[in-house]
């Protein structure tokens, strides 16, 4: 008889400044997925191959990345959770973990995925937010920051708002929604989409804060867009202040909802 095979799934949140992006690779053991990867292989005493919801690049934060892996080994879901938790560094943590059917996949199950960007727009440099926000000194007109983030919202080809090392193999996306809220000097850009290329967020952000600055005007973002053109937005920010808030899903997977949406 075959070795009866479960499918699990857990929900991870950590803090990216000290990894190379979520990936494993071959020439650094300083990956999220590296990390977790030993973990459950502790757990579930045999080789584990995750499968996550959406890659997140160097330095880059996550507060619900999913991942699933199949495995031979009978586990509760509070064992999955504390045990691999004991073999994880403090900046990276197993939230929740579940027992999901076979047609479950972490990436493509997905409806859409958020993600959050945080400017930090103050005088000073933070000490305590020097590594999960972007420092902006100049003062930023957050009111054209958002009127211009308006033009964004919907089906478009996004080609100039993507990385050059981009390996979809199609620009189109739908970003389905895009707020800007401001709370005394930090300016949060929150974003869902049914999928972000390369960067995308990232030379969005640095697109907006060039309006923020006065350097172009709201209805050039709209213009920018049409271009299809990387060259013509405006530079890919800085990664710490990037937040991979997480993925959603259909209800009858019933995975927990990510905490900002």
């Amino acid at each position: 008889m075959p070795n009866h095979k479960y499918l699990v799934t857990l929900g991870l949140e950590y803090e990216g400044t000290n990894y190379f992006g979520f990936q494993k690779q071959k020439d650094t053991k300083q990956t999220i997925q590296g990390i977790l990867e030993n973990g459950l292989d502790q757990v579930a005493d045999q080789k584990i191959k995750s499968f996550c919801s959406g890659r997140t690049d160097s330095g880059v934060h996550a507060l619900m990345q999913v991942i699933h892996f199949e495995t031979g080994s009978s586990r509760r879901e509070d064992e999955w959770v504390r045990g691999v938790n004991s073999y994880l560094p403090h900046d990276i943590r197993v939230l929740w973990s579940r027992e999901v059917e076979d047609n479950f996949h972490a990436r493509f199950s997905a409806i859409d995925r958020s993600y959050r960007y945080i400017i930090r727009n103050s005088d000073i440099p933070s000490a305590l937010w020097s590594k999960r926000s972007l420092h902006v000194p100049q003062k930023l007109d957050y009111h054209a920051m958002k009127k211009a983030s308006k033009y964004l919202v919907g089906e478009h080809d996004f080609s100039s708002f993507r990385g050059s090392g981009c390996q979809s193999k199609t620009p189109i996306r739908n970003l389905k929604k895009i707020e800007i809220t401001k709370n005394k000097d930090l300016i949060v850009i929150d974003l869902n989409a049914n999928a972000f290329l390369l960067h995308m967020v990232r030379v969005i952000v640095g697109t907006l804060i060039m309006v923020g600055k006065g350097e172009i005007k709201p209805l050039d973002v709209k213009k920018i867009l049409d271009l299809k053109d990387r060259k013509f937005a405006g530079k890919t920010v800085d990664s710490s202040g990037l937040y991979f808030v997480g993925p959603r899903y259909p209800r009858n997977f019933n995975i927990p909802k990510p905490k900002i949406i």
